[in-house]
């Protein structure tokens, strides 16, 4: 690939989700003209294409939208703005001296030597061979996503007799499209002793359809050669171990799994991105800048958001601070890195670098009531909120104001909760 001649961009966007439209908005609005983005698919918008259901839009437009109405809002945005978009795309590698390496039937493969690259590939779903579920390998067994495209986009019906492994939102949405459709979803089964979705889509999707969850039980084996002829479920014990006592069998041709979302992140392991261990996306400051200089990630590439509006914000963020990038005027101030206490269970961003307000996005690591999130240095305790609710399946926010960062004298911070005794 050595002798292909490279053109040059200002901006190069992987992936036109809602993440990477938004972010070559706000960077076309704030001065940046040269942007492309990449997309691999054959029109933009990402997962959001699939996902039929309203809930999208409340806090970015004002109003509720389905998933492909709200990802066409910002596909009109950037068409009005002349933004130009490679579909049916995809990128082979990235370099940390911000090469792209892309491949289309067009154009063949083809260089591009970037100023600035934002990363927006989105996420993928935890598959069947990541689990080792004792069994065969019948028909039957699907990804919740892969169902959801199956129904919403294709028109085909995955199965009649469902059960469900996890209670992600994408799982929680499933039981309750499968049972508009006509299937009767017989079990939704999480190892956790929590549901790891959102309150509404517990509340809309399992409750109003009378799907009781069973929580702290687990798939332990298929059945079935052919096709899934039925799943034996069993209650975990503290240690997530199935309890033999407790196994039983339900007859079904269908198992939907719900079992996690991984961020695409083998791009940026080719251009020396340091990855986070516990969101399984970059490690970036409160601009979105990747360890690698001129590299930027946000939306579910960065780490998995429970609402696509949140993913848009960020997208905005990284579009911003890029034209900053560019002109020269994104400045280090400091290198602060955030902390967590374990209840914490990750942060976003995971270091701080200038002195204005940030807004730190994190999650817990179970279910806490009546609790305090409070931020250190040391012992000194800068910033503390009080919290009614937190659970593992809400993102949670905490601004730290730049007049409490300036007063940081270390290189060091914590976020961490105390449960009120």
């Amino acid at each position: 690939m050595s002798d292909i001649t490279a053109s040059k961009r200002a901006l190069v966007i992987i992936g036109a989700g809602p993440a990477g439209m938004s972010a070559a908005v706000a960077a076309y609005d704030h001065g940046i003209r040269d942007i492309l983005i990449i997309e691999r698919d054959n029109a933009p918008g990402g997962i959001l294409r699939q996902c039929i259901h309203n809930g999208f839009g409340l806090h970015t437009f004002k109003e509720e939208l389905t998933g492909p109405e709200f990802a066409y809002r910002f596909e009109e945005q950037v068409r009005e703005r002349g933004i130009e978009i490679k579909l049916n795309t995809m990128v082979l590698d990235i370099t940390p001296d911000r090469m792209v390496t892309a491949i289309n039937e067009k154009e063949g493969v083809f260089t591009i030597e970037a100023g600035a690259i934002i990363l927006a590939m989105g996420c993928r779903e935890r598959s069947k061979g990541a689990l080792n579920i004792p069994g065969t390998r019948p028909a039957g067994v699907f990804t919740a996503g892969t169902a959801q495209k199956y129904v919403n986009m294709q028109g085909y019906m995955p199965g009649k007799e469902v059960v469900i492994l996890g209670s992600g939102d994408i799982g929680l949405i499933m039981a309750r499209r499968m049972t508009l459709e006509g299937a009767v979803v017989k079990a939704v089964c999480e190892i956790m002793p929590y549901s790891n979705g959102l309150t509404r889509n517990i509340e809309q999707c399992l409750n109003d359809f009378n799907i009781p969850p069973l929580l702290s039980h687990t798939v332990v084996k298929l059945h079935g050669r052919e096709r899934l002829t039925g799943v034996t479920i069993a209650e975990v014990d503290a240690q997530r171990r199935p309890i033999e006592s407790t196994k039983k069998f339900i007859q079904c041709d269908t198992l939907l799994l719900s079992v996690g979302l991984i961020p695409e992140n083998e791009l940026s392991k080719s251009a020396d991105v340091v990855l986070d261990r516990m969101t399984g996306g970059a490690e970036v400051d409160e601009f979105r800048q990747t360890s690698t200089e001129g590299i930027f990630a946000c939306g579910n590439v960065l780490h998995v958001h429970d609402l696509a509006d949140f993913a848009a914000d960020e997208g905005a963020i990284a579009g911003r601070a890029v034209v900053d990038y560019l002109t020269g005027n994104l400045k280090q101030q400091k290198r602060i890195r955030v902390l967590t206490d374990g209840r914490v269970r990750y942060t976003v961003p995971q270091y701080i670098t200038s002195g204005k307000d940030v807004t730190l996005y994190y999650r817990v690591s179970n279910i806490f009531r009546n609790a305090t999130v409070g931020i250190y240095e040391g012992e000194r305790k800068l910033l503390e909120r009080r919290k009614i609710k937190l659970a593992p399946g809400e993102m949670e926010t905490i601004t730290l104001p730049a007049s409490l960062i300036a007063s940081i004298v270390g290189d060091t911070i914590r976020i961490g909760l105390e449960e009120d005794k």
